[in-house]
């Protein structure tokens, strides 16, 4: 790539949940993203890349944004549109302008999976302090995730949503790592879990 931008992630989400759709309405700064509706999340180094990515993208396309942020690392973006094919795209905009291809991009591992039975009061409150999402109820099972690069967690949000009947408690996609806290019944935690790593595991890339 010519530019000196490193995708770290760069993954297209189609049939958003309504559950992760939700979160995702109730914590980003721009166009609320609704169920059914398909996301492009991308994760750049250096961060401040992201801000002429996103311009290109708008301007070749009819998404809409809907997170554009820079931390201390890397730049974070998410687009949204109703229509599959505007995603795309924004996305193949992004791909000419860096002179890349999906290919260049990092793939992702899981870095931890964990999952706690019967939740004990004191933990799930402490959870509860900082979740953004659905409240942790004790006694119930709970899920962690972790991966990286971080924005990948997003995919596995979604497909443990469309594995299981769990909630999701916590989906932190910026940073060195991405992290997932769902909860429910052991058994749906187990499937959501399960979906969720596979998902993970099944996006290429080249090694980080």
């Amino acid at each position: 790539m010519s530019s000196g931008i490193t995708i770290r992630a760069l993954l297209q989400i189609d049939n958003l949940q309504p559950k992760f759709a939700a979160y995702n309405g109730a914590t980003v700064q721009g166009s609320v993203p609704l169920s059914g509706d398909t996301i492009l999340i991308g994760e750049m180094a250096p961060g401040n890349g992201v801000f002429s990515l996103i311009d290109r993208a708008l301007k070749a396309s009819s998404v809409e944004a809907v997170s554009q942020l820079v931390e201390r690392e890397f730049g974070f973006f998410i687009l949204r549109s109703t229509s599959n094919a505007e995603v795309s795209a924004a996305r193949d905009a992004i791909l000419a302008e860096l002179g890349a291809s999906m290919s260049d991009r990092v793939k992702p591992s899981v870095a931890s999976s964990q999952i706690i039975t019967s939740v004990e009061p004191y933990q799930a409150q402490l959870l509860n302090k900082w979740r953004k999402g659905a409240l942790l109820v004790p006694g119930q099972t709970l899920g962690i995730l972790e991966c990286a690069p971080a924005a990948y967690i997003s995919i596995a949000a979604n497909e443990a949503e469309k594995s299981a009947e769990i909630d999701i408690v916590e989906v932190r996609a910026v940073g060195r790592f991405g992290r997932l806290f769902i909860s429910g019944t052991e058994n749906s935690v187990k499937a959501a879990m399960d979906a969720a790593q596979a998902a993970i595991e099944a996006v290429d890339g080249k090694a980080g």
